[in-house]
């Protein structure tokens, strides 16, 4: 929501700057006096947690890449003297290590509440997309990294999504062999993730601000997804949500902090403290913990699909799995943002939410186990929350969108928050 400013210069070099470069002003508008709904709670403090999280793996990638070698015969053996001959070396790997699972931790968290709360429905449709380009860099970014301590882990992970796009037509096997940059997986390979890893954070941190530019023109959602009316609905950011978003932080950091000193290696796999070796494959491959939902979509394909084989289906419905998020503004048309007021949808959502989860654990376990000893294999479990994340999507929400009858909402985000006697009724927008 635009506002006018209500910044004044005290001195006269803020003045001879307001003039020339108003970088002043801008903070200050943007962070300070910007008018935020005064009802916002703790699932809106995440997107600050996740600016703090994505500076400190920039500071901290940076201090890596001046010590690891992007080379297949020195990679492992750099990471490894990072660990022990560097001045803190070890604290800033697991820092940057374990800052990549907070990253997801707070971004997921961050999405739920946005599906949630209907943060990407009208007029914020741009807002959702810049987010989730975001999202797809981010597991660019993380994949890459990933391949670059070169152990067996990571080097089997790299042939396995790298094989997996050659299945692509037309386009599939140029795409592969540029990655590789060889006739397979190797020191070429190393040198481009590397060239990308460093680079994409930068691009994520150009549309975190771009982002943050498409949020400040209308305004935050809420959680009662009724929009600003008035004065009486909204807080300047500062001091209240900076105190509030600045606790959430500690909180958090606190939670981080715990991993890197405890369990730095809880979320990672074993198997990556092996050296690469092209002639041994491990027993199991798998992605990081953030990327298994998508793995275990990918591995849900096992079928022919007409004239899309098996391979090439499940390579489409891992991107179907993303790409779906781009048209959700348009898929969801209730008037109704929330889904406080929507009984239905907040019960398939939570659906969601739990089949997300069963799709992670699916892709970290062989699909031919049995779950829990029942009958049913986890390759079957895997295919049908596939079908029930498409199908969210694609017919749950549009079919509400036309049958649920929604709860009656606050007149204005002030009755919301002060119980005002005003009518509750409020028209949609």
């Amino acid at each position: 929501m635009s506002h006018q400013s209500t910044y004044e210069p005290k001195t006269g070099f803020e003045k001879w700057l307001d003039a020339r470069l108003p970088i002043v002003r801008l903070g200050y508008d943007s962070f300070v006096d910007f008018p935020t709904p005064r009802n916002l709670n703790y699932w809106y403090t995440f997107g600050g947690i996740l600016a703090v999280i994505l500076v400190a793996q920039i500071l901290t990638g940076v201090v890596l890449a001046m010590h690891y070698v992007p080379h297949e015969d020195m990679a492992f053996a750099s990471v490894e003297r990072i660990m022990r001959d560097v001045n803190y070396g070890w604290l800033v790997r697991y820092l940057h290590s374990n800052g990549a699972s907070m990253f997801f931790l707070a971004v997921y968290l961050h999405m739920f509440r946005g599906l949630y709360y209907g943060s990407y429905k009208s007029p914020r449709e741009l807002l959702w997309i810049i987010g989730v380009v975001i999202y797809i860099l981010m597991m660019a970014a993380a994949f890459m990294g990933y391949v670059l301590p070169w152990g067996q882990m990571s080097y089997w992970g790299a042939m396995v999504i790298t094989n997996l796009l050659g299945a692509v037509p037309v386009v599939g096997e140029a795409i592969r062999e540029w990655l590789w940059g060889d006739f397979s997986v190797g020191n070429a390979t190393l040198n481009r993730f590397f060239s990308l890893h460093y680079l994409i954070p930068f691009l994520i941190l150009g549309l975190v601000i771009l982002h943050v530019w498409a949020l400040h023109v209308p305004g935050n959602n809420n959680p009662t997804g009724v929009e600003v009316k008035g004065k009486g609905d909204t807080l300047p950011f500062h001091p209240y949500y900076t105190v509030k978003d600045g606790f959430a932080i500690v909180v958090f950091l606190l939670i981080f902090a715990g991993f890197v000193f405890y369990a730095p290696n809880v979320l990672g796999h074993a198997d990556n403290y092996i050296e690469a070796n092209p002639l041994v494959t491990p027993a199991e491959i798998v992605p990081e913990w953030y990327l298994l939902p998508f793995y275990a979509i990918l591995r849900a394909i096992t079928f022919d699909i007409l004239f899309i084989d098996a391979k090439l289906g499940g390579v489409i419905a891992m991107f179907a799995a993303i790409g779906v998020l781009f048209i959700l503004p348009w898929l969801d048309r209730s008037p109704v943002k929330s889904m406080r007021y929507r009984p239905l949808a907040r019960w398939f959502f939570l659906g969601f939410v739990v089949a997300c989860f069963g799709l992670g654990w699916c892709g970290a376990v062989n699909p031919d186990n049995q779950v829990l000893g029942t009958p049913m294999t986890f390759l079957v479990m895997n295919q049908i929350l596939t079908a029930y994340y498409f199908a969210y999507f694609l017919i749950i929400l549009p079919l509400l969108s036309f049958y649920e009858k929604p709860k009656e909402r606050p007149v204005s985000i002030e009755a919301s928050v002060l119980g005002s006697k005003a009518p509750t009724a409020a028209p949609a927008e």
